[in-house]
């Protein structure tokens, strides 16, 4: 499992391609394929994903079927959190630019068929989403789309189809390699279809129907050692629902998980940790390997349910569940689990979205924004073994005149060297950290995260990752 990745981490830094959020394309393409109404978490993630949708070219928001809702879609729905959205959104403006008008979201909210899965796939099966889709990868534009899905991706697996039956072999496939897919489980029998049908695809997902196996649940449920009381009914209620305005005051009650869905786009979110095109450096949507994963019946025995879909084994490798070894400072206890890929950011996860949340309502002054890291020197680099260096986060400031302290950790997963590389002396708020490089026997590649933490209320975070090579 770790080979793989390690490798594809290793290809990158020889390549001379450097890790850089500013180095990334101005914004990501976004579309959003939502079974919205099926719970109450797909509107809590709609809330979340307009918070910052200045970050990314938002090109659509599609009503889809899944297991949870068959027969029905709901744009009105979408629609709802975007007529709350309108009335905040000059106020967001005032405290970062880019934040689309309604009248540019408005005409994204499109259709899929109201019917489940496969059903809607194949000759006669297009819809309204499914076209609008095939518009999207035919446009002339190089970027890749990222589809965050929420329920069951029949509109894309139709307008994958649709492609794959109108174009030409070459021309299919230089559309394919736009697709960029992160769908938190599978919740209808198009997905497990399309990674069949279309092997090369680019496929983040937890495969089957047994959601306690996801990563994604990271986000919304109280593991052990995570921090609970940020996903509490208490804290959303304080922080996003009450006195917010009224794009919080749309913010539902949790009735299974809080934003079950919401991992779909926190990588996508630029705050200097992701790299959305490499999962397996992690990031608050988790962290995930390229591999072929081991069969796992998730709708048998004890979870078996009746009239859902059985799994069958992947053909072919995806991106999916890798583990982290985090340390918790809430019970003082290790913990080696694909969750923590992503509960270990959750308070800052959840302090940004409130910080967001006060965006609609208060004047720039009176709200905290998150300080901007920075580094005295490149992002990849390449040192000898036993060799000294400097991580030196020089240049980091914070917008509202906040002190800010400083952490350098090394997040050994997402790097192909085993071993703990010895701080001395220890990071904790140390701008300039010395390093001395490990002894190798071949080439490693080291991940080192720069954490920055402004004292604001909330307090907020951003990062910068280094990536350095350590060569015999």
């Amino acid at each position: 499992m770790k080979t793989l990745s390690t490798i594809l981490s290793f290809l990158l830094v020889l390549s001379g391609s450097n890790f850089s959020a500013s180095a990334q394309p101005s914004k990501h393409r976004v579309v959003v394929l939502t079974d919205i109404e099926a719970d109450p978490d797909d509107m809590q993630s709609m809330v979340r994903f307009l918070l910052y949708s200045n970050q990314w070219d938002v090109e659509g928001l599609i009503a889809t079927t899944s297991i949870h809702q068959k027969t029905r879609v709901a744009p009105e729905s979408i629609v709802k959190v975007l007529d709350a959205y309108k009335k905040v959104q000059p106020n967001l403006l005032l405290h970062e630019k880019g934040y689309p008008s309604y009248d540019q979201l408005k005409p994204l909210v499109k259709n899929g068929l109201a019917v489940y899965g496969m059903e809607g796939v194949g000759k006669g099966k297009d819809s309204e989403g499914s076209d609008w889709i095939v518009q999207l990868l035919e446009k002339n534009d190089d970027r890749p789309i990222w589809f965050c899905v929420w329920g069951g991706p029949n509109v894309l697996a139709q307008a994958l189809w649709k492609i794959q039956s109108t174009k030409k072999p070459a021309e299919a496939k230089k559309i394919y390699q736009k697709v960029r897919v992160y769908t938190i489980s599978d919740q209808d029998d198009s997905g497990p279809w399309i990674r069949k049908t279309f092997p090369d695809l680019f496929f983040v997902v937890t495969p089957g129907y047994n959601y306690s196996y996801a990563t994604w649940i990271g986000l919304p449920f109280a593991a052990p050692g995570s921090n609970k009381e940020v996903v509490s009914n208490e804290w959303l209620a304080k922080n996003i629902q009450q006195g917010h305005g009224p794009l919080g005051a749309i913010y539902p009650d949790v009735a299974y998980g809080m934003e079950g869905d919401t991992p779909s786009f926190l990588n996508l979110i630029n705050n200097g940790l992701s790299d959305p095109e490499h999962p397996d450096f992690g990031g608050w949507g988790g962290r995930y390997e390229l591999y072929l994963p081991e069969f796992r019946d998730s709708n048998a025995g004890r979870f078996r349910r009746e009239g859902w879909p059985k799994d069958e084994p992947e053909a072919r490798a995806i991106w999916t569940n890798a583990n982290d070894s985090v340390f918790s400072a809430v019970d003082n206890q290790s913990y080696v689990t694909n969750q923590a890929t992503i509960w270990r950011w959750r308070e800052a996860i959840q302090n940004d979205f409130a910080a967001r949340m006060l965006w609609c309502t208060k004047e720039f002054n009176e709200t905290n924004h998150a300080p901007v890291a920075k580094l005295a020197h490149a992002e990849v680099f390449t040192v000898k073994s036993g060799e000294q260096f400097h991580l030196n986060a020089d240049g980091s400031f914070d917008p509202d005149g906040d002190s800010m302290s400083f952490l350098w950790f090394q997040y050994k997963e997402a790097g192909s060297y085993p071993d703990n590389v010895s701080f001395r002396p220890y990071a904790n708020n140390l701008y300039d950290l010395p390093v001395t490089a490990p002894k190798v026997t071949k080439p490693q590649t080291i991940h080192f995260i720069l954490q920055v933490r402004d004292k604001g209320t909330p307090a907020l975070v951003s990062y910068k990752r280094v990536i350095v090579t350590v060569t015999p």
